[in-house]
C-alpha cells in the first residue's frame, strides 16, 4: 500500500524559566494531522540545561505542565475538559498564545505519509541535545 503525503502542521513546546529575561528552552513538540486525525506530542525536559538559564527553576512544575500537555494530546480524560475537543481544535488551544512558563513556538508545517514518525523525528531534531563532535 502506498501513502499519500499529508499536510502537518506542528509546534515546538517552549519553557522560559525567567519569563522577564526571555530565554528559552525546547522541550517538546506537538504535532497534528488533520487528514489522519492525528495529534501527538513528545516530549524532553533537560533539567540541566534549564538550571543553567535559572538555578531556581521548578522542574517539577515544568514537567507535570508538559506531561498534561501530552496526556491532552493523547486524549487522557484524566487531562481534563480539552480531551473533549477534536484533535484540530486541541492543537489550536495549546498553541494559543500564553504568557506562562511553558509556551508553543508558532505553527509550522510540513509533509509526511507517518505523523507518529514525523513527530519522533521533530524531537530528535529541535529538542533533544545535539549528539557527535562539534565544531567551532
Amino acid at each position: 500500500m502506498t501513502w499519500q503525503p499529508e499536510a502537518f502542521d506542528y509546534a515546538l513546546l517552549r519553557v522560559i524559566p525567567r519569563i522577564d529575561r526571555g530565554e528559552t528552552l525546547n522541550a517538546g513538540v506537538l504535532l497534528y494531522c488533520r487528514a489522519r486525525r492525528y495529534l501527538g506530542a513528545r516530549i524532553h525536559v533537560d533539567a540541566d540545561r534549564l538550571r543553567l538559564l535559572d538555578p531556581a527553576t521548578d522542574i517539577a512544575a515544568i514537567e507535570h505542565a508538559l506531561r498534561t500537555i501530552a496526556a491532552v494530546c493523547a486524549g487522557d480524560a484524566a487531562a481534563g475538559p480539552p480531551v473533549t475537543l477534536d484533535p484540530g481544535q486541541r492543537f489550536r488551544w495549546l498553541t494559543a498564545p500564553r504568557s506562562t512558563v511553558v509556551q508553543a513556538s508558532p505553527t509550522h508545517t510540513g509533509l509526511t505519509i507517518d505523523p507518529d514518525a514525523e513527530v519522533d523525528r521533530l524531537l530528535h531534531l529541535l529538542v533533544l541535545p545535539p549528539t557527535g563532535s562539534r565544531r567551532t
